[in-house]
């Protein structure tokens, strides 16, 4: 798969929880962090996503933004 995105970040499927439309996706990262993707019910399912399943997380943002209390 080629792909213009250059943040990518391979870890495994931690947790899956899926909803009426969407679904939650936890990626455990190999340093020990997370990500959390939420994406639609039918991509879930087309993905075949299921625990310990290696994934890619692509990130594709023209912002990020911070707060501090």
């Amino acid at each position: 798969m080629k792909i213009s995105a250059r943040n990518q970040i391979t870890g495994k499927v931690k947790k899956i929880t899926a909803g009426v439309v969407n679904t939650e996706v936890v990626v455990a990262l190999p340093g020990g962090g997370e990500l959390v993707s939420v994406i639609t019910k039918t991509s879930a399912k087309s993905l075949r996503l299921k625990k310990s399943s290696p994934v890619i997380a692509v990130i594709k943002s023209s912002d990020i933004l911070l707060a501090v209390p």
